[in-house]
């Protein structure tokens, strides 16, 4: 039987009062599974995300870790409570080396704990072995990416959120961060990501959630998404859609 990591129920959120962003979005992230967010653009993805992970005031719905409700928990408390974000951007600190980002990342963990760690980052991330003494800001965008996942992987979190972990980046550089996030998963990490990617997200990921003006509008598994008319018609906004619709009957449309 799956257990459940993350649980977001009918959540509100948004940056001012009375003007929610997200409207009542419910998703769940199993453990070890990879859950993509995908949804055109201005469809509330990164404001979700962020409202999990306490960054975004929520007026409505729950935000459960394993079972535990943080919905009010303030952002610079979601490490020690077990949730990992990675920014879309200023996710290192650029003018420190590499081994200086990770050891400030390991603020929560006892000091005896910290150079076994380090040392476990490295042989996950060889690419940042290499370059341990070089500045963060220095590493293509690949190597920022690897080391943004490897300062928020190092705390044992149960929960990694990561948000357009390939906006920017070369076509050789998403690739290396999607085979990156396919390598990490393997030990059991569990990931929620927002992705504008659809193609390179979804072959790595497990389900897929589909956002639509702030709602959760369609889900399924990933690897069947891809050629799922129901997705292109929220993407395309082919169609509107109903909103009393049920959002698995294949009634869609878009904002």
């Amino acid at each position: 039987m799956s257990q459940t990591v993350l649980d977001v129920r009918n959540l509100e959120a948004g940056y001012e009062p009375g003007v929610p962003i997200v409207r009542g979005a419910s998703i769940t992230v199993d453990k070890g599974e990879i859950v993509v967010v995908l949804g055109p653009n201005g469809a509330g993805k990164s404001t979700l995300i962020k409202a999990i992970a306490g960054l975004v005031p929520i007026t409505g719905g729950t935000v459960l870790l394993d079972g535990r409700d943080i919905t009010a928990a303030p952002a610079h408390t979601m490490v020690r409570l077990g949730l990992a974000f990675v920014p879309q951007t200023e996710n290192i600190f650029a003018l420190m080396s590499v081994e200086d980002n990770l050891k400030v990342a390991c603020g929560i963990l006892k000091p005896r704990e910290t150079p076994a760690r380090i040392e476990e980052m490295y042989a996950a991330f060889p690419d940042l072995a290499r370059q341990r003494k070089t500045a963060a800001g220095n590493l293509s965008g690949g190597q920022r990416q690897m080391l943004a996942v490897a300062r928020a992987l190092i705390v044992h979190p149960k929960v990694l959120v990561l948000d357009e972990p390939s906006a920017g980046l070369s076509p050789k550089f998403v690739s290396m961060v999607f085979e990156m996030l396919a390598g990490i998963r393997i030990p059991g990490v569990t990931i929620l990501l927002v992705e504008q990617n659809a193609k390179a997200a979804l072959a790595i990921g497990d389900r897929a959630y589909v956002l639509v003006e702030g709602k959760d509008r369609h889900e399924g598994v990933a690897s069947e998404l891809w050629n799922d008319p129901v997705v292109a018609e929220l993407y395309l906004g082919q169609r509107r859609l109903d909103p009393e619709g049920d959002r698995h009957s294949g009634k869609a449309g878009a904002a």
